[in-house]
Protein backbone atom coordinates (compact mmCIF):
# COMPACT_ATOMS: atom_id res chain seq x y z
CA UNK A 1 0.00 0.00 0.00
CA UNK A 2 0.96 3.19 -1.09
CA UNK A 3 -0.09 6.15 0.18
CA UNK A 4 0.20 10.02 -1.20
CA UNK A 5 -0.42 13.52 -0.12
CA UNK A 6 -0.01 16.27 -2.33
CA UNK A 7 0.70 20.06 -1.59
CA UNK A 8 2.07 23.25 -3.09
CA UNK A 9 -0.93 24.56 -4.99
CA UNK A 10 -2.47 27.84 -4.97
CA UNK A 11 -3.51 30.49 -6.69
CA UNK A 12 -0.50 32.37 -8.99
CA UNK A 13 -0.78 35.49 -11.66
CA UNK A 14 -0.19 34.16 -15.31
CA UNK A 15 3.62 33.99 -15.95
CA UNK A 16 4.56 33.32 -12.07
CA UNK A 17 5.53 29.95 -10.87
CA UNK A 18 4.89 26.82 -8.16
CA UNK A 19 6.03 23.83 -6.84
CA UNK A 20 3.90 21.16 -6.28
CA UNK A 21 5.61 18.14 -3.97
CA UNK A 22 4.22 14.64 -3.67
CA UNK A 23 5.24 13.26 -0.42
CA UNK A 24 4.33 9.33 -0.55
CA UNK A 25 4.97 6.55 2.26
CA UNK A 26 6.16 2.88 1.98
CA UNK A 27 9.47 1.29 1.63
CA UNK A 28 9.11 0.79 -2.57
CA UNK A 29 9.72 4.62 -3.51
CA UNK A 30 12.76 4.73 -4.76
CA UNK A 31 11.37 1.47 -7.42
CA UNK A 32 8.21 3.76 -7.96
CA UNK A 33 7.59 5.17 -11.44
CA UNK A 34 6.06 8.81 -9.99
CA UNK A 35 3.31 10.40 -12.48
CA UNK A 36 1.86 13.67 -12.34
CA UNK A 37 -1.80 14.31 -13.48
CA UNK A 38 -4.15 17.11 -14.22
CA UNK A 39 -8.06 17.72 -14.82
CA UNK A 40 -9.16 21.03 -15.80
CA UNK A 41 -12.96 21.70 -14.50
CA UNK A 42 -15.12 20.22 -17.48
CA UNK A 43 -12.39 18.01 -18.88
CA UNK A 44 -10.70 14.38 -18.51
CA UNK A 45 -7.56 13.98 -16.74
CA UNK A 46 -4.77 14.17 -18.73
CA UNK A 47 -0.96 13.35 -18.16
CA UNK A 48 1.38 16.18 -17.31
CA UNK A 49 4.86 14.23 -16.48
CA UNK A 50 6.84 11.32 -15.49
CA UNK A 51 10.14 10.07 -13.45
CA UNK A 52 11.11 6.67 -13.86
CA UNK A 53 13.26 5.17 -10.72
CA UNK A 54 15.82 5.60 -13.63
CA UNK A 55 15.04 9.53 -13.26
CA UNK A 56 13.95 8.92 -17.08
CA UNK A 57 11.25 11.70 -17.74
CA UNK A 58 8.83 12.49 -19.82
CA UNK A 59 6.36 15.62 -20.33
CA UNK A 60 2.99 16.56 -21.94
CA UNK A 61 3.93 18.86 -25.05
CA UNK A 62 1.83 20.98 -23.47
CA UNK A 63 4.23 21.59 -20.50
CA UNK A 64 7.66 20.94 -21.92
CA UNK A 65 10.45 23.79 -21.80
CA UNK A 66 7.87 24.95 -18.31
CA UNK A 67 7.66 22.28 -15.95
CA UNK A 68 10.47 20.23 -14.29
CA UNK A 69 9.55 17.12 -12.63
CA UNK A 70 12.10 15.26 -10.19
CA UNK A 71 12.57 12.84 -7.04
CA UNK A 72 14.09 13.43 -3.80
CA UNK A 73 14.35 9.07 -2.91
CA UNK A 74 15.26 10.11 0.22
CA UNK A 75 12.36 12.00 1.53
CA UNK A 76 9.83 10.04 -0.82
CA UNK A 77 8.72 13.31 -2.68
CA UNK A 78 8.40 13.97 -6.05
CA UNK A 79 8.66 17.50 -7.06
CA UNK A 80 6.48 19.04 -10.22
CA UNK A 81 8.14 22.96 -10.03
CA UNK A 82 5.90 24.51 -12.69
CA UNK A 83 7.32 28.02 -14.34
CA UNK A 84 6.01 30.46 -16.77
CA UNK A 85 2.25 29.23 -16.09
CA UNK A 86 -0.69 30.46 -18.26
CA UNK A 87 -4.79 30.60 -17.36
CA UNK A 88 -4.90 27.23 -19.32
CA UNK A 89 -2.69 25.24 -16.72
CA UNK A 90 -5.62 25.53 -14.19
CA UNK A 91 -6.20 22.53 -12.55
CA UNK A 92 -6.71 19.90 -9.94
CA UNK A 93 -2.89 18.26 -10.13
CA UNK A 94 -2.70 14.73 -9.02
CA UNK A 95 0.29 12.53 -8.21
CA UNK A 96 0.63 8.70 -8.85
CA UNK A 97 2.80 6.42 -8.13
CA UNK A 98 2.92 2.65 -9.79
CA UNK A 99 4.42 0.02 -7.75
CA UNK A 100 4.63 -3.42 -9.10
CA UNK A 101 2.08 -2.65 -11.83
CA UNK A 102 -0.36 -1.47 -9.55
CA UNK A 103 -1.12 2.49 -9.34
CA UNK A 104 -1.83 4.48 -6.53
CA UNK A 105 -3.47 8.66 -6.31
CA UNK A 106 -3.31 11.12 -4.43
CA UNK A 107 -6.39 13.67 -3.68
CA UNK A 108 -4.91 16.50 -5.66
CA UNK A 109 -3.96 19.87 -5.00
CA UNK A 110 -5.73 22.93 -6.91
CA UNK A 111 -3.70 25.49 -8.77
CA UNK A 112 -5.34 28.26 -10.23
CA UNK A 113 -4.00 30.41 -12.91
CA UNK A 114 -5.08 34.23 -13.06
CA UNK A 115 -4.45 36.43 -16.35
Amino acid sequence: QVQLVESGGGQVQAGGSLRLSCAASGRTFSTAAMYWFRQAPGKEREFVASIGWTRITYYADSVKGRFIISRDNAKNTVYLQMNSLNPEDTADYYCKAVVDGIGYWGQGTQVTVSS
